[in-house]
């Protein structure tokens, strides 16, 4: 063997035989590999000398072509990866993956004695030899070249290699070298005869194979057929009932457990009666490897439809377990397991498992759920949503009718105590799972792991470890445990830890300290080396694993359990981010820098940056925690330091202004005792001694987390938290109030609103008493706060409720509050965590003994801002009106249910109902929605109802009505949409549902205040409310109003159809010659879109608009009229949803669409279609041109696009009016437009020719305007502001160190565009993102100049005279060097030379009165005395930016603190002519830009009005 061995593994006999140290403590790194490569067609033979029965599992071997001489040694083979092949168990592994589950004999069974061999076989094969017979074919594809390895595992302790054999004859033992000596065992007495104690007792294939444990080597049926699961739990309970100290790790009793009775009753699975997977699946689902492999198609695209069922039901006591094989970490959520009833080939299955509301049980997280509706939120401690890759999932229905679940073996207890007989296996492939195996092979080699490490944390040493700590003095000096992440390295004695190949890996590199660290004891170290390859950098934090026994993760922010971490300026709590900004960013650190961490005796953690402290971060951390850090990214070593001064952590932190700060809760509220109650909602947590709130699972929960105070409050008294974290994924926010019920007497809802006496309460911008509406329009909106703001609510002593935001008194929110009220909020939706601030107390003001408004108060004496809605007099025939027509009782019967609103519906009126009475006999839902039918156009019949009113809504057809019915959308009875929303069927008493019509035309329905999203697009803007009190639905009352008549200048701005150019972020770009734009023409008004199109496709506004309402795909529209040459059809993107990627595809086709059978995406049109994807073009799906135009994908809301034939059929692109150029010549004619409403593109809409843009004059001159407004030509990588999800400027932190010193220079934001077009990074990162080419050529005639490499660019505004006299003459593009003192006398001058002309006006300048502004001619030279002095411009940016051009400034970062180098510089447009080109005139310290002659590296002008200034450009060093 070769002498480079696993760290627990020793030689002898000549490097032959191989032994593990510490059997009884260790169960891994007993790796060996063969000294030289393996020959073909020889076996490499080791015989299994030794073996105990501490663990489960056993010699695993098989080869790598990995070179052991410079092999960075895992813990056990299966970490093996590079081309490797390992045979564990009965199953092949390639790169540590399963390949094949049943092959061979099970190793685990050999004894000692027994021998195992591999081969390379002359054809690449890998072969397994056992006690000299060939066990077949277990991988092939080997490289040449090849080492054997063999895995010290588990049970096995000790092996010797044999003389290698030829693989044609059996091997033949052969003297070997003498062992150690052993006691003789049955085992060796057995071995001498040519069999095993483990094959004696040998059990069929299909049984479970059997584990033995001390004192258990003789065979027991009972035990042979029990599961390991159950050996593992048995042994965790005796642990526990023992106190972890009086461990059984024997057999069970005979007779007891599942694995007896499954003994007795379960028969012996066949191979062709294994469980497998059912053929009938989800759609999304790929099936391999014989059925036991369920793959999710599209994951990154879809994140549901993907459920699959066992072949045949479940047998009892009979194990489902399946192993995941691949995570997407995209969307949240993830596998779901259960059993059902359904049978497979008749079921018609659901998107979603959780969906089917009958005979199913599932587990989703950590709760089960019964026919789709939680019945057990915490079934166990484990969440299925924090599986990894690797982890096994299984199940079993007990003979009892019990339900069990088992995570990675251990059993998680009865989920459900009654199961029906028959039940087949399910598993549903939810959001980040995407495959899947069953795993028929109970032992599996990912299993023994975890299992082992249980074993070794429950055995006898470890308790003896445990129950006697001090038998092992710990050592008094803080050192680096030796057990490290596979690429780290521990020198200097313990003191520092390194990553050797910190340039190849950039993970791997875990250390912990060798001890538990003490209360306040502080654990610092200093970063003595840095790399400049990755991102992220060190990370430091505690954990509560040992670090002798932890299985260490490739990063710590991987492990789930007992950790926390600083990483970046966040902090993570087993891998959840828990504070989004908290201290100093560590990724900024540099060498020498130090960072700390200490545990304070009352459970905070501290972390420290260069000695300073950074506030609490984590609060009830348990003692005895190891202190970690991960030498991630660019940390490479780092050493411990002691004796190094740290600031104190304060008892107190400081609020200032009685503000807390987002990322340092505080740790006292004043003088106040107010806290939070120790009782609360289901999902809320209170720490910091009851100063803070905050609910887990955030973003899997968004409600039950109601707080309420310990005390009620005082009048006057100010209660006032602060929102400290918040998160995006759910709709609603914070919801704050006061309740007159105890919280000992409270009942938690789900959300406050649900209490329907004595609560007061704030949602959003409405002022609800017992759940009802009082009124709208407070003068504060909850749901618009962000993070740092805080909420105050106090009642005064004439019982009036006053709410405060940002310590800002906003009015009396209601009256007539009884003495002794509670602060209460809800932590809902997105706000996740707050913290009660110090201003909370006593107030010193008139609103503690006076009733007085504030010029914010409403008026208190109506119960509703403005006029309560009504009910129309007109409503079916059944329907009585109570209570002045604000409540409907359907009398008898189930339908003739229908009313209406009295009014008209203004643009984001609500109206809403609550659910009175329920008549549970009858089937169906409430339905509700919008119609165009007046009421009183029916006339009154009997009783009031109308003569014409049909019996139900959907048989409403006479106008036009939209309504939702279930989940179903329908418009005049036709079916829309399904699966919209809450299913309205599922509505209770109390409950709350209502319908607003949209500014944008859209139809929204909202359920208990929260809104479902747009129901239905191009509703009429004359439409009514109206409600079918169908089905079990008995009354309904009203409960919203009609808005208040507001000022113009207090309304909302309606969206804009502004279609004009978008300007651009990066507007430079190769100039395109218009090629004759003057002809193009505008088409006929009379387009629209076909009716045939996609299945998701919507239209309206007379078929010129078309909306996808479903799914990504599938949104393929049409115009109706074929493209006319010289004529110009466009459409505008109305609306993008970032959850997808990429967007619309535009092009045409040339066969006759309105019978064509449309594919899911244009991209599958396979015959005459010519598509424009990206920055392609694509002829039927096959690229013909790349980089062609703008890229499509990054098209923002607003953009216009044109498809247009030239007089010789070539097909041009038009951008905002602008033409880029012909994509496709010789298009056949007649052809169609196309547009394909794909991935992030939800609406277009086609555009309406403006008056006299028909004209080729108008459409000309607009097209240049635009490209004048753009200064360069479009055509480039990117022709407008990436979305904001893609944008890098977010998350530059060269750009925002720029800003910063932008900011510095205090210079008026008018002189700059107005964001998004104000700034553009052109950084190494955010350049290669974009993918920008070095140099551009601009004007006329063109002339070349270089981006701003390594600088960022900050827009100026022009002035819009200056832009049409000039630009649109094509100017030059330069760049001038220039100094920070000099920029404000720049840009008040507005061009370099001594113009009168500002920037942002066309008003003489001040101290020139008698100067006017007049527009120079073409050819007039200033007057000789006015000549302004020579500039000096140059197309580089490096020779501009010289030091000798442009002077370096000192400045220190506000943020950071730190000290940079910057230099400022501007980006100019230069008249063609008025500049003379010549060599450089400065002296430069380096090279100037080869790319130029330097005969024309600079230029000089001394005329007036030669330059306009573009842009200011910084460079920050």
């Amino acid at each position: 063997m070769h002498p480079r061995t696993g760290r627990l593994v020793s030689l002898s006999a000549c490097g032959r035989t191989a032994r593990r140290q510490q059997p009884g403590q260790e169960f891994n790194h007993g790796l060996v590999l063969s000294r030289e490569p393996l020959r073909d067609g020889r076996i490499f033979t080791v015989r299994i000398d030794r073996k105990v029965n501490s663990w489960s599992g056993s010699i695993e071997i098989g080869v790598t072509a990995l070179d052991p001489s410079v092999l960075d040694f895992p813990s056990s083979a299966t970490g093996l990866k590079g081309g490797s092949w390992v045979v564990s168990g009965c199953s092949v592994l390639r790169d540590g993956r399963s390949v094949l589950e049943e092959y061979g004999q099970d190793l685990d069974q050999l004894g000692e004695g027994d021998r195992v061999g591999v081969e390379r076989t002359v054809a690449g094969e890998l072969r397994l030899w056992v006690n000299g017979r060939d066990c077949g074919v277990a991988a092939t594809g080997l490289p040449p070249r090849v080492w054997a390895v063999v895995d010290l595992y588990g049970k096995c302790t000790q092996i010797t290699v044999l003389p290698p054999e030829p693989g044609f004859s059996p091997p033949t033992p052969i003297p070997t070298p003498p062992l150690e000596p052993l006691a003789p065992t049955e085992d060796s007495a057995l071995a001498e005869q040519g069999t095993s104690a483990d094959e004696a007792f040998m059990v069929s294939p299909a049984q479970a194979r059997p584990e033995t444990f001390p004192n258990s080597l003789e065979s027991h049926n009972d035990f042979a057929s029990m599961e390991l699961s159950e050996v593992v739990s048995n042994t965790i309970l005796s642990a526990y009932n023992g106190g972890l100290l009086n461990v059984n790790l024997s057999s069970p009793p005979a007779g007891e457990g599942l694995g007896s009775s499954g003994a007795a009753t379960s028969p012996i699975l066949t191979s062709n009666d294994a469980l497998l997977f059912h053929e009938k699946c989800g759609t999304l689902i790929k099936l391999s490897n014989n059925n036991k492999t369920a793959e999710r198609r599209r994951p990154l695209d879809e994140f549901n439809n993907g459920v699959v069922m066992t072949n045949r039901p479940l047998r009892d006591n009979e194990m489902f377990e399946i192993r995941i094989d691949k995570l997407v970490d995209k969307w949240s959520g993830s596998i779901e397991i259960g059993v059902t009833t359904h049978n497979p080939n008749s079921l018609e299955y659901p998107a979603t498992m959780t969906n089917l509301q009958s005979g199913t049980i599932m587990m989703s997280g950590c709760g089960i759920l019964t026919n789709g509706k939680g019945t057990r939120r915490e079934y166990c401690e484990f969440s299925l949503d924090e599986l990894q890759e690797g982890d096994h999932i299984g199940l079993t229905r007990k003979s009892n009718s019990a339900l069990h679940f088992f995570i990675n073996g251990i059993d998680q207890g009865v989920a459900t105590p009654l199961t029906p007989p028959v039940v087949y296996g399910v598993v549903d492939l939810y959001g980040m799972a995407v495959k899947v195996t069953i795993v028929h092979n109970n032992n599996h080699s990912d299993r023994l792991r975890r299992n082992n490490a249980i074993l070794r944390a429950l055995s006898p040493e470890g308790a003896l470890r445990r129950a006697a700590p001090a038998a092992q003095a710990e050592p008094e000096r803080l050192l680096f445990h030796p057990n490290c992440g596979q690429k780290a390295a521990i020198t200097h004695e313990g003191r520092t830890a390194l990553r050797p190949h910190a340039t190849d890996d950039f993970n791997h590199g875990v250390v912990l300290s060798s001890r538990a660290l003490r209360d306040g004891e502080v654990f610092q170290v200093r970063i003595d080396k840095m790399v400049d390859k990755w991102a992220g950098s060190i990370e430091i934090g505690v954990t509560t694993h040992n670090p002798a026994y932890l299985q260490l993760p490739s990063t710590m922010t991987n492990l789930r359990s007992g950790t926390w971490m600083m990483t970046g300026n966040g902090v993570m709590h087993n891998g959840t981010t828990i504070l989004d900004e908290y201290g100093h960013n560590l990724d900024r650190l540099k060498a020498g820098d130090t960072v700390g961490v200490v545990r304070r005796e009352d459970g905070t953690l501290h972390f420290f940056v260069n000695g300073m402290t950074q506030g609490p971060a984590a609060w009830n951390v348990p003692p005895g925690v190891y202190a970690v850090v991960d030498l991630y990214g660019q940390a490479a070593q780092a050493t411990i330091v002691d004796d190094v001064e740290v600031s104190p952590v304060p008892e107190s932190l400081p609020e200032g202004n009685n503000q807390v700060s987002p990322s340092s809760p505080s740790s006292g509220a004043g003088g106040s005792d107010l806290r939070f109650h120790q009782l609360h909602g289901s999902n809320a947590v209170i720490t910091n001694g009851g100063r803070t709130a905050l609910r887990h699972n955030c973003r899997s929960e968004f409600n039950d987390a109601i707080v309420i105070s310990n005390r009620a409050l005082r009048d006057g008294e100010l209660f006032e938290i602060v929102i400290q974290k918040m998160v995006d994924r759910w709709s609603g926010s914070i919801e704050a109030g006061v309740t007159a019920i105890r919280p000992e007497d409270l009942e938690f809802p789900n959300t406050m609103t649900d209490i329907d006496y004595d609560t007061w309460m704030l949602s959003g911008t409405a002022i609800m008493q017992d759940g009802n509406t009082m009124r709208n329009n407070y003068g504060c909106d909850l749901d618009a706060l962000g993070t740092g703001a805080r909420i105050g609510m106090m009642r005064t002593a004439k019982g009036d409720l006053h709410y405060f935001i940002n310590g800002q008194d906003q009015g009396a929110a209601c009256s007539g509050l009884p003495p002794e009220v509670y602060a209460v909020v809800d932590l809902y939706g997105q706000c996740v965590q707050v913290s009660i601030t110090n201003a909370t107390g006593p107030m010193d003001n008139s609103l503690a003994t006076s009733n007085t408004a504030t010029e914010k108060s409403f008026p208190l004496h109506s119960p509703v801002a403005g006029v309560a809605h009504r009910f129309h007099s007109t409503c079916g025939k059944n329907v009585t009106l109570e209570e002045d027509g604000t409540r409907a009782v359907r009398a008898a019967g189930y339908a003739h249910g229908l009313v209406f609103s009295t009014k008209e519906l203004r643009a984001e009126e609500v109206f809403e109902v609550k659910v009175e009475e329920l008549d549970e006999k009858w089937a169906g839902s409430l339905r509700l929605g919008l119609t165009t039918l007046a009421p009183g156009e029916m006339g009154p019949g009997a009783g009031g109802s109308g003569p014409g009113l049909p019996p139900s809504l959907p048989e409403l057809r006479t106008k036009t009505t939209w309504m939702v019915s279930s989940c179903e959308v329908r418009r005049d009875g036709q079916l829309q949409r399904m699966n919209y929303g809450r299913n309205l069927e599922r509505l209770g008493v109390g409950s709350r549902v209502g319908v607003r019509r949209g500014a944008d035309d859209t139809m929204h329905i909202l359920v208990d205040g929260e809104d479902m999203g747009p129901a239905a697009t191009g509703i009429a803007k004359n439409v009514w409310a109206v409600l079918d009190l169908y089905g079990p639905v008995r009354s309904v009352s009203i409960v919203s109003s009609t808005r208040l008549e507001e000022s113009e200048g207090t309304q909302p701005p309606s969206p804009s159809s502004d279609t004009g150019s978008e300007g651009e972020e990066d507007d430079e770009g190769e100039e395109h010659g218009l090629g004759g734009q003057n002809e193009v023409g505008i088409i006929p008004t009379t387009l629209e879109f076909l009716e045939n199109h996609g299945k998701n496709i919507l239209l309206s506004n007379g078929n010129r608009t078309a909306t996808r309402v479903a799914s990504y795909n599938q949104g393929i529209v049409v115009i109706n009229q074929p493209l006319v040459p010289q004529l110009l059809v466009q459409v505008r993107i109305d609306f993008l949803n970032r959850q997808w990627t990429s967007s619309l595809v535009l092009g045409v086709i040339t066969c006759a669409p309105e019978r064509l059978n449309f594919p899911a995406s244009a991209c599958a049109l396979k015959r005459a279609a010519w598509l424009l994807r990206g920055r392609g073009v694509f002829h039927n799906g096959l690229k013909i041109c790349e980089k062609f135009g703008p890229n499509l994908d990054t098209c923002p809301e607003g953009t216009i696009l044109g498809l247009r034939l030239d007089s010789s059929g070539g097909l041009h692109l038009h951008v905002n009016g602008v033409d880029q150029g012909v994509a496709v010549p010789d298009v056949p004619q007649p052809c169609h437009a196309l547009v394909d409403l794909y991935g992030q593109c939800e609406q277009v809409t086609i555009v309406n020719p403006e008056p006299g843009a028909a004209s080729g004059k108008s459409a000309g001159t607009q097209g240049d305007m635009e490209k004048a407004d753009m200064v360069d030509g479009i055509k480039e990588s990117v022709c407008w502001g990436p979305p904001p999800a893609a944008s890098p400027l977010k998350s530059c932190e060269y750009h925002a160190l720029c800003s910063r010193f932008r900011e510095l220079l205090l210079l008026p934001e008018d002189y700059f565009m107005p964001p998004p077009k104000r700034s553009l990074c052109y950084c190494e990162s955010c350049r290669k993102l974009r993918g920008d080419e070095a140099h551009r050529r601009r004007g006329e005639p063109p002339r070349e100049y270089a981006l701003p490499f390594g600088w960022c660019r900050f827009n100026l505004r022009v002035n819009p005279r200056l832009e049409a006299g000039t630009l649109t003459k094509k100017w030059h593009m330069a760049y001038h060097g220039s100094n920070v003192a000099a920029v404000r006398r720049v840009l008040d001058r507005g061009e370099l030379g001594a113009g009168t002309a500002s920037i942002l006006s066309c008003r003489p300048l001040k101290g020139e009165p008698g100067v006017g502004f007049e527009e120079p001619g073409e050819n007039c030279a200033p007057p000789r005395e006015e000549q302004p002095p020579p500039v000096l411009l140059s197309p580089s940016l490096q020779y501009a930016g010289a030091e000798t051009l442009a002077s370096k400034v000192q400045f220190r970062d506000p943020k950071s603190q730190r000290t940079h180098q910057a230099q400022v510089a501007f980006q100019v447009c230069v008249r063609p002519g008025s500049y003379t080109p010549g060599p450089p005139s400065a002296a430069l310290g380096e090279p100037p830009d080869p790319h130029f002659s330097p005969a024309e590296l600079e230029w000089v002008t001394k005329e007036k009005g030669a330059t306009l200034l573009y842009a200011l450009l910084v460079r920050v060093e």
